[in-house]
């Protein structure tokens, strides 16, 4: 198993070494020593979630704010998305910057999110099976969201907009210049 660091701090791409043969695969999709290894600090993971989407439909931008903020284990099972995760830690060198990776069924990758990210992912595949261990629970008075497609971050989710279906939750998510300041 691979960690590599990214362009954001503490958010970390795991790349699993997959053994294949004419039964299938086997990997390890988890190893806590290795992670709390590499950040330096422990992470209790203690809910896992996972959804199904068809192509086009965009999760996100979501994260938690306090004292429900989240750090998340995220991967695909099955299919192929694009996987974006935002900065929106006021005082990190990348605030306000972005990292997209396609996270597969194929590939196996993994990305390790810290608190105080906002991250997303849209199909681009028939159907995916996307899976997420987090260490807090979910919690709705708690929850926020970002546009997906606010100029000002400039992601490019791959699709036309025409081709991307939302929730109608996050279709009312503000641009990130106009989220109230308390939440970052």
């Amino acid at each position: 198993m691979k960690l590599e660091r990214t362009n954001i701090p503490d958010l970390i791409l795991i790349k699993p070494d997959v053994y294949r043969d004419d039964r299938g695969y086997f990997f390890e999709s988890f190893r806590h020593d290795l992670l709390e290894e590499e950040l330096g600090y422990e992470v209790n993971f203690i809910q896992d979630n996972e959804s199904k989407s068809t192509k086009g439909v965009l999760r996100g931008l979501h994260y938690q704010v306090s004292p429900f903020e989240q750090s998340k284990l995220v991967r695909v099972i099955e299919g192929n998305v694009l996987d974006v995760v935002v900065d929106i830690r006021k005082n990190s060198p990348t605030f306000a910057k972005h990292f997209s990776i396609e996270l597969s069924g194929d590939n196996k990758y993994q990305l390790f999110l810290p608190k105080g990210l906002a991250h997303g992912f849209v199909v681009l595949s028939d159907d995916a099976t996307f899976f997420y261990k987090v260490d807090n629970y979910f919690s709705p008075e708690n929850e926020r969201g970002i546009a997906f497609d606010d100029n000002f971050l400039d992601i490019d989710w791959r699709l036309p907009l025409q081709e991307i279906y939302l929730s109608a939750k996050d279709k009312c998510n503000p641009k990130f210049l106009d989220m109230p300041k308390y939440h970052l």
